[in-house]
């Protein structure tokens, strides 16, 4: 019965601690969502290390997907991305895969040996990621012309499927907005 006095000022010490650091740093940021803005960023190129800003992409449709070369079904769903990207890249549809790996050299080898067209964006410190809420991979948002976000997808997709190419061509055209005809 002797230590139950010092077990119960630990105990309340500890909660003291967790709660103050709990109250220092805030609440988490809220749930990304479709309808609201795409977080900006700005990321160097694969290859030229030119900077990338989403800003700069506004009045065309994006599907911004964040992989690493060590996720099987990262790579898995790279083909059907190729195919997506080289059927409707132009002046109204831009993709963007932005790597989380922490080497330049390994992403450089896998775009080699997959033979990807589409722009590839380094992010070794996963900020973007990070203001995306992205941890699992693949992961991919769509977002609208003016920058917001339509859908995430956690997962790999078929993203050269009908479902898919279909949405993203009637948001093009201007034919579509926001989350109607959503697939899951």
């Amino acid at each position: 019965m002797g230590l139950r006095g010092p077990a119960i000022a630990t105990t309340a010490l500890v909660a003291a601690v967790v709660f103050a650091a709990l109250w220092a740093t805030g609440p988490p940021p809220a749930p990304i969502r479709p309808g609201q803005p795409a977080p900006e960023f700005a990321l160097p190129r694969l290859g030229d290390g030119a900077p990338v800003e989403l800003s700069d992409l506004r009045g065309r449709v994006v599907l911004l997907n964040f992989w690493a070369t060590w996720c099987k079904p990262c790579e898995d769903e790279m083909p059907a991305m190729e195919r997506l990207y080289a059927e409707l890249a132009g002046p109204g549809f831009e993709m963007l895969a932005v790597s989380v790996d922490a080497g330049r050299s390994e992403v450089e080898a896998f775009q080699e040996r997959l033979g990807v067209t589409f722009p590839i964006l380094l992010d070794p410190a996963k900020r973007v990621s990070a203001s995306y809420q992205s941890y699992r991979f693949p992961e991919s948002f769509l977002i609208d012309s003016e920058g917001r976000i339509l859908a995430r997808y956690i997962g790999p997709r078929d993203w050269d499927a009908n479902v898919y190419r279909d949405r993203i061509r009637r948001l093009i055209s201007g034919e579509a907005t926001g989350a109607e005809g959503a697939p899951p």
